[in-house]
C-alpha cells in the first residue's frame, strides 16, 4: 500500500459562496411567496421549485469552514483522502467531505522518569524533553490511530534505548556518556526520536536529557564509586606529572653538570621528589649542611 503524503485540497473563498447562498434562499424564498399569491399561474410548478432548490441549497452549508493560523484540515470525501487546507481564514469545499483539523503549531513533550539499565549495567532514572510539530498533515491523521499519544510512546521508546547504548558517567578518554557529552547524547536522541516519528509526519526540532540519576536504591554505592574512580584518577594524572618532572629534574642536572649522582644517590632523589610531588600533605624538607669531623 502507497503511503499517504499530503496534498493540495481543492477550495474557495467562503464569502463568495456565502454571497451567492444568501441570494439562492432569497430566490427560493420568493418562488414560494409568489407560488402561493400567484395561485393561478403555474403555481404547483414554481412552489415545488422553490421547496427543491431550497432544500438542495441548505446542504451547502456544510461546505463552510474555518481554517485557523497554524491548522490544517485534512479533506476526505467518502474515505478517501482528497487533500489538506492550510491556508488560514474562511472557506467552502465540497460538503460531504470530512474536515478534521490537525495543529501545526509547535508541541512540547515531557516524558515521566524511566528506570533503565545503562551500557554498563547499573539502574539509572532518566527523562527527556522532545520539541516537535506536525510538518504532513495526512500523515498525522490517517497513518497513526493517536499522533500525540504515538510521539509520546515512541519518543519514551527512544530514550530507554538510547540510555542502553552508553554508561551513565566514563573516566575513559574519548569514551563518551549520557552526564560527560550532553550535547553529543541530545543529538543523538534527536536522530533516534526522528527516525520512529517519521511514519506520523512529525518533525523533530530539539530533544534533549531533563533529568539524570542513579537509581536510588544504588545512588549511595555509585556516589562512593565515582569518588574513588575521580580520586584513582587524580592519583594517575598526579603520578604521570610527578614522574615527568623528576624526569626533567635529572636531565637537566646531568646536562648542566650541577652534581654527579651515582645509581644509589639517582634512586634517593627520586625517591625523595616522588614523595615531595606526590604527598597529599605538604613535604617539610631536611637540609644537610655538610658533616663535622671532630
Amino acid at each position: 500500500m502507497e503511503p499517504i503524503r499530503e496534498s493540495k485540497a481543492w477550495y474557495t473563498n467562503g464569502f463568495v459562496v456565502l454571497v451567492l447562498q444568501i441570494a439562492v434562499h432569497v430566490l427560493c424564498i420568493w418562488l414560494i411567496i409568489r407560488s402561493a399569491i400567484d395561485q393561478d399561474i403555474a403555481w404547483p410548478g414554481r412552489f415545488w421549485y422553490g421547496i427543491i432548490l431550497l432544500v438542495l441549497a441548505s446542504f451547502l452549508w456544510s461546505g463552510f469552514f474555518v481554517v485557523q493560523p497554524n491548522t490544517a484540515r485534512v479533506v476526505v470525501f467518502f474515505g478517501r483522502y482528497v487533500g489538506s487546507v492550510r491556508e488560514s481564514g474562511f472557506w467552502w469545499t465540497n460538503p460531504f467531505t470530512l474536515r478534521p483539523r490537525v495543529s501545526l503549531r509547535i508541541h512540547n513533550f515531557n516524558s515521566d522518569k524511566l528506570k533503565v539499565n545503562d551500557a554498563l549495567g547499573n539502574p539509572i532514572e532518566i527523562a527527556a524533553v522532545v520539541v516537535w510539530r506536525v510538518v504532513d498533515s495526512a500523515k498525522a491523521l490517517l497513518e497513526v490511530e493517536n499522533y500525540p499519544e504515538f510521539v509520546a510512546t515512541q519518543s519514551e521508546t527512544a530514550i530507554r534505548a538510547l540510555a542502553t547504548r552508553y554508561p551513565y558517567d566514563s573516566h575513559i578518554e574519548g569514551e563518551a556518556s549520557l552526564r560527560g557529552n550532553p550535547e553529543e547524547i541530545a543529538q543523538e536522541l534527536k536522530r533516534e526520536v526522528q527516525a520512529r516519528l517519521e511514519v506520523a509526519g512529525v518533525e523533530v526540532i530539539e530533544a534533549r536529557i531533563s533529568h539524570l540519576a542513579y537509581a536510588p536504591e544504588i545512588a549511595q554505592a555509585m556516589l562512593r564509586r565515582q569518588q574513588a574512580e575521580a580520586i584513582i584518577a587524580a592519583r594517575q594524572r598526579i603520578v604521570e606529572g610527578a614522574v615527568g618532572m623528576v624526569e626533567m629534574a635529572l636531565r637537566q642536572l646531568s646536562e648542566h653538570q650541577v652534581v654527579e649522582l651515582d645509581e644509589e644517590r639517582r634512586a634517593a632523589m627520586v625517591n625523595n621528589l616522588l614523595v615531595a610531588l606526590v604527598s597529599e600533605h605538604e613535604a617539610t624538607p631536611v637540609i644537610n649542611t655538610g658533616t663535622l669531623y671532630a
